[in-house]
């Protein structure tokens, strides 16, 4: 049977045997097209002027911790587990010349690129990222990975080398793009390993990225998640993986490419920034479905990542003590990345507030983050089709009070417990909205109640009104007001509870209309004082935004 037979032959049967339609299961995984979008009214910054620590005690228990685990099954967890301990070791200095050994015995367990039918041996771009780490790390330190360690991991373990830079699943006929996570760790570890050779006396062509094409394919790929965003935002689990490739090329790639894997991460650790309070960051997110049930805040591998750096910085943060994923915070804990100036002030200092909005593309849903100096108000998104891989989450009110999970929140939802159908786009300024009963944490007590009508003072001289009932809910948020007088202004202005379902007159006399039923291409809101907003959230920018 030909090649292009068993291809379509594999789609047949996965379609009958598994009943999901087929850009479900392969197409909806990744970018299909490349797009135009605007970049927005908010620059990302990249200046870096503070002080950090070369050590950090929260990053040596965690290397130690890997450190002491027992080796790992290479063919069982040799994806993960078995390179990051070995990785550990070196780093520790521990079991030096039984790592070496250890590594010196392995051969490569599977091939890179999407693990699926006809790639069975797939996902080895997982291992070879963190072979790459080591290799970068300690391949110039004889005493710590010996010579014939050395090579054994240059000529056998990395398996991809030369100009072949790939986009596409393999044995997909070039039909099926790759995700964003693989490319970035298979390309980024076949540069690398060019690199390494080219900087180690191989003159070869084809192991010159120059030459051969990859510095200029790499560059405008990674070119490309900056202007257009990632696909995998926010992504469980994959955007620990997409974060790991991006800290190997900026530690170890030319100039340019550090320059370009940077500003990605620069990019996507400033949208964290807008979008979280003290590490507090529950957004929607593309992939994966399975991960919709997560509710605790500390399953964010962004989170992680985050934590793990600002733990080096040599200045005392609020940081929250919470167990994170330990396999991010390791990769995170072992290479020399920091994040910009203002990443760091902006995850703890909200100024006088914002209202943000970050577009993510045709299909997409958007993020949209509203804050003021002690709050954030985070939307949840939409589903856009079960294709889009799309995750929408509660909008939720974060304080700085160390919640840990959802239910610890004040959030909201709609119309019902089915992810899929929610459209939580609803949340505008110090608003939100959606077609769902508001969820009030069982440690607050109302300061008044008038029907589905109540009001709290919360920490930090934070009023919140919240209108409740079964197939409706908004919350409001202000700062620093007399919490009764605010609360009786309100309901004056908003009397009719029926009108209310699809307008509210705020404190200032600001009229905002919205649909809380609007179809998820939709932005709930509709206009602000009778001018009509850009609903149409697929041509969004990248970023934008009012800071007040």
């Amino acid at each position: 049977m030909s090649m292009k037979c068993a291809f379509f032959l594999s789609f047949f049967l996965l379609f009958v045997s598994c009943r999901v339609n087929i850009p479900t299961a392969i197409l909806g995984s990744a970018r299909s097209k490349s797009f135009q979008i605007s970049a927005g009214n908010i620059q990302v910054p990249h200046e870096r002027t503070l002080l950090w620590n070369d050590t950090s005690e929260f990053a040596d228990s965690v290397i130690r911790e890997w450190a002491d685990m027992p080796m790992a099954d290479w063919e069982n967890d040799g994806k993960t587990a078995a390179p990051r301990i070995l990785l550990a070791r070196l780093h520790a200095n521990k079991d030096i010349p039984e790592t070496n050994k250890c590594i010196q015995s392995l051969v490569p367990r599977g091939v890179t690129g999407s693990k699926w039918w006809l790639n069975p041996k797939g996902d080895y771009d997982f291992t070879l990222t963190t072979l790459t780490t080591i290799l970068f790390l300690f391949g110039e330190k004889p005493e710590i990975l010996y010579p014939e360690t050395m090579d054994h991991l240059v000529n056998v373990l990395l398996t991809d080398s030369g100009d072949k830079f790939r986009k596409h699943v393999p044995h997909t006929l070039g039909l099926i793009i790759d995700t964003e996570n693989h490319i970035l760790m298979t390309e980024g570890s076949r540069y690398l390993k060019n690199q390494w050779l080219a900087l180690h006396g191989d003159t070869s062509p084809q192991f010159n990225n120059e030459q051969n094409g990859m510095e200029l394919r790499l560059h405008s790929f990674l070119n490309g998640l900056t202007t257009m965003g990632l696909y995998e935002f926010n992504s469980l689990p994959y955007i620990g993986y997409t974060i790991a490739a991006l800290l190997n090329l900026e530690a170890f790639g030319s100039e340019q490419i550090r320059t370009d894997a940077r500003n990605v991460l620069d990019y996507m650790n400033w949208c964290y920034a807008l979008g979280s309070l003290e590490l507090n960051h529950f957004p929607p997110m593309r992939r994966r479905y399975e991960k919709a049930g997560v509710r605790d805040f500390s399953n964010n591998y962004h989170t992680a990542f985050m934590t793990t750096w600002l733990h080096f910085f040599k200045d005392t943060l609020p940081l929250p003590n919470r167990v994170l994923n330990h396999a991010h915070t390791f990769v995170a804990s072992c290479m020399p990345y920091r994040p910009a100036d203002e990443v760091v002030k902006w995850q703890f200092d909200k100024g006088n507030g914002y209202f943000v909005q970050f577009g993510h593309g045709p299909g997409a849903t958007p993020e949209i983050y509203t804050a003021g100096k002690n709050y954030l108000l985070s939307a949840g998104g939409s589903n856009r089709g079960e294709s889009s891989h799309i995750v929408p989450r509660p909008i939720c009110l974060f304080l700085k009070d160390g919640a840990d999970e959802v239910e610890e929140t004040v959030h909201l939802y709609g119309p019902t417990e089915d992810y899929m159908k929610w459209n939580n786009t609803g949340v505008f300024q110090n608003l939100a909205v959606a077609a769902g009963p508001v969820h009030i944490p069982e440690n607050l007590h109302p300061l008044s109640v008038n029907g589905n009508w109540a009001s709290y003072l919360l920490q930090d001289s934070i009023t919140l009104i919240v209108y409740s009932s079964e197939d409706f809910g908004l919350f409001l948020v202000e700062e620093n007001v007399e919490t009764k007088a605010y609360f009786e202004s309100i309901m004056k202005l908003n009397p009719d509870e029926l009108k209310l379902t699809s307008s509210f007159v705020s404190h200032n006399q600001q009229v905002i209309q919205y649909n809380v039923h609007a179809p998820h291409r939709l932005w709930v809101i509709q206009s602000e004082n009778g001018v009509e907003v850009n609903r149409k959230v697929d041509s969004w920018p990248l970023m934008n935004g009012v800071f007040r």
